[in-house]
């Protein structure tokens, strides 16, 4: 359940919430401007927490999650997700440990049925997986002087990607250059976000949900549960995945694409010019297949220029021969391609 009385201190703000999710703070078009130039710090409410703790909580997760649990540490994050049997992703998420316990984020619109699911695998283990958004509240700070802020009021932040600083009652998780995650407990969320607003501006959920694609890291929402192997995701690329750990739900799946196929569909980065929203799992279609759907939209969000970025999964063969490929129609708006700020791995030669 998210904590009441964090969202009633950021509707006095000046937050506009709906259904606990702040979308702006009176200015969507102006936040997201200012996330593009400036530094911007957001409430991170669209996102909840799992708690696993026990005694086999390590060997609980390690045995159902893609990457290895093994290597998290209290000073260091992780990338991870949950699969079918068939090797569809169910969810993406962050990890990270707190002691002997392990926390789990990913959209509040998947707690209840990720919940789910992983109790149905708890049988006899000594685990207890509950919802902890009570017990933490989170927030992003991003931009070039984020680094700065952080460092003047809490101290010391992680200089590598997904390390972990813990300060007190405060963690700050390094999501990437210039982007910070904090987490800290109820009754110290209020004192720091009023001393952090005051050097950077407060800014609606979009705008760290942009900020996550552009770094082109897909986040898994109830309308594209089931329909992707994580190689289509690029969580190989992100890290998102081991190949030396023991076996999880879709392992062989995953393994084998890794070791002897090809990856026909991939993860890409591109601007629509919409007015209209663009939403996840709408169809694409490229020129080269004849009227037939060749992807769907994984994630959107307003972008600063007008339109929307969007992460969408793609035919290769459509992208590396330039076709044209459309938005939610086959003569739909054309999608842009963008660089990622990452590169796909050469091929295997068949």
């Amino acid at each position: 359940m998210q904590n009441s009385n964090w969202q009633t201190f950021l509707e006095t703000q000046g937050a506009r919430l709906e259904d606990g999710v702040v979308q702006n703070f009176g200015s969507a078009s102006d936040e997201c401007i200012a996330t593009r130039d400036g530094t911007v710090i957001c409430d991170l409410s669209q996102f909840g927490v799992l708690k696993v703790s026990g005694e086999d909580a390590q060997t609980f997760l390690q045995n159902l999650c893609s990457n290895d649990i093994k290597t998290i540490t209290p000073s260091l994050a992780q990338l991870n997700s949950l699969n079918t049997a068939k090797g569809r992703v169910l969810a993406t998420f962050l990890v990270w440990q707190s002691g002997a316990d392990y926390f789990l984020q990913l959209p509040h619109t998947l707690l209840a049925p990720i919940h789910k699911k992983l109790s149905m695998y708890v049988l006899r283990a000594k685990v207890k997986i509950e919802v902890g958004d009570s017990q933490l509240i989170s927030f992003g700070i991003s931009g070039n002087q984020a680094e700065d802020i952080l460092k003047s009021i809490i101290g010391s932040v992680p200089q590598t990607d997904l390390g972990i600083e813990n300060n007190a009652a405060t963690s700050i998780i390094r999501i990437g250059s210039d982007r910070y995650q904090v987490n800290t407990k109820p009754d110290s969320a209020v004192g720091l976000w009023q001393q952090l607003s005051t050097r950077s501006r407060p800014v609606g959920s979009p705008c760290w949900d942009w900020l996550h694609l552009r770094a082109g890291i897909p986040v898994i929402l109830p309308a594209t549960q089931e329909q992707f192997i994580l190689q289509m995701l690029n969580l190989e690329i992100l890290g998102g995945v081991s190949f030396k750990k023991g076996c999880y739900p879709g392992q062989e799946i995953v393994a084998r694409m890794h070791y002897l196929g090809k990856v026909k569909q991939r993860t890409y980065l591109a601007h629509v010019e919409s007015e209209a929203p663009i939403q996840p799992n709408d169809s694409l279609y490229s020129d080269d297949f004849s009227g037939q759907s060749s992807g769907n939209i994984l994630n959107a969000a307003p972008s600063p220029q007008g339109g929307y970025d969007v992460l969408a999964t793609l035919h290769t063969s459509s992208v590396a021969n330039s076709h044209l490929v459309h938005w939610k129609t086959p003569d739909g708006a054309a999608l842009n391609i963008l660089a990622l700020p990452y590169s796909f791995p050469v091929e295997k030669s068949a």
